[in-house]
């Protein structure tokens, strides 16, 4: 059977967000011919061969705690200038097949139900989405909020833990693109050396760790010392709500930080400042100042400006990783998988400088390739 022929679910955890809903449009424009493919490595010629799902052949699905439909969220974003004006009209019809698709998350407040019967039914949702489509596989990603790391002693799961433990009960490939525990988690440890599956994760780099991935490895390779690297982040919409918690912003700057500390051997001083400005919408301001030595020791400062939009920047690594993991699982692969830390701030293993990642990233296309 070609590939374009077999069906591969991809199910949000986090439908109705921003990220969801751009890679949900996004992939239907692309499909259509409507945009080109800006930002999808999996769209260039190294992995031409590789034998990915099709755009076509992608179904959409997932879970959410809010009741906003797609296609008005989508809308909304096009006001916000993150989808082109009139996109949310030209895929309506997609938007609202895959909305029609998303089953409630939890849990919510008030919630009785335990961990297990959280899972179960999650697990059932993913079984009955790949029944009722003829799906070969469905891959779960997690694109939700950033929760904070649990509380020692905290015996039950957090959401994210939840949703990963569905996947992997229901057989289904698992990705982690935000900081959140996931899979990372004593109590699915047992679960996760034993289910055959393939998993990758954590944090999707997408910005400033970007930059850093590219700028740290120049330092190191010029024998310039850093003495401090600081940065700040002005960010709104649901992330910059999210990241208001002091919590959720201590997890989302770990991954920031171990990029620096891997690559550079030391942890320089310096931290990264997250604030929330409403205003802003889905767009972003980060800066980094970096401090560091020339020769004869003299003091020396690079600074750094990204502005982007992060769901614009997430959506297409996101419908990548959903390509090459369903590939991996047809292919038989099992385990982490090290290979895809390219997309991540806190991948399973590899290299931290993104240019070794990408090299990696391309003998993986090569592995993917052939019949099975």
């Amino acid at each position: 059977m070609s590939a374009s022929a077999v069906r591969t679910g991809v199910w949000f955890i986090g439908a109705r967000g921003s990220v969801a809903t751009t890679a949900t449009a996004g992939c239907a424009a692309v499909a259509a011919g409507l945009h080109p493919a800006a930002g999808m490595v999996t769209e260039t010629p190294p992995f031409a061969e590789s034998r990915l799902p099709t755009l076509t052949s992608l179904v959409f699905g997932g879970h959410d705690t809010v009741g906003c439909p797609l296609p008005k969220r989508a809308e909304a974003l096009a006001t916000g200038g993150v989808l082109p004006h009139g996109l949310p009209s030209a895929v309506r019809s997609e938007l609202a097949t895959a909305d029609a698709e998303i089953r409630p998350g939890g849990p919510l407040p008030g919630d009785t139900r335990s961990d297990e019967e959280l899972i179960n039914a999650f697990a059932a949702d993913l079984a009955d989405f790949g029944r009722r489509n003829g799906l070969a596989r469905t891959v779960v990603i997690n694109v939700a909020s950033t929760e904070p790391a649990p509380a020692p002693g905290e015996r039950r799961l957090p959401a994210s833990s939840l949703y990963a433990a569905a996947a992997l009960r229901a057989g289904c490939p698992y990705i982690n693109f935000t900081p959140s525990t996931g899979l990372r988690t004593p109590a699915l440890q047992d679960a996760v050396a034993g289910c055959g599956l393939p998993h990758a994760g954590r944090d999707g780099k997408t910005g400033q760790t970007l930059l850093r991935s590219v700028l740290a490895p120049m330092f190191v390779q010029r024998a310039l010392p850093v003495r401090a690297w600081s940065g700040t982040n002005l960010l709104g919409g649901g992330d910059g709500a999210a990241l208001a918690d002091p919590g959720a912003a201590a997890a989302k700057n770990a991954g920031k930080e171990r990029v620096l500390a891997d690559t550079l051997g030391i942890a320089p001083e310096g931290e990264v400042h997250i604030d929330d400005v409403p205003a802003l919408g889905d767009w972003k301001t980060a800066w980094d100042h970096i401090a560091f030595d020339g020769f004869l020791g003299a003091r020396m400062v690079l600074q750094t400006t990204w502005q982007g939009c992060d769901s614009a920047l997430a959506a297409p690594l996101v419908l990548d990783l959903a390509r090459l993991v369903a590939r991996a699982h047809e292919k038989g692969l099992t385990g982490p998988l090290p290979q895809l830390g390219f997309y991540f701030k806190d991948p399973d293993g590899g290299p931290a400088a993104l240019f070794e990642q990408y090299m990696a990233l391309l003998t993986f296309a090569e592995t993917l390739r052939g019949e099975k």
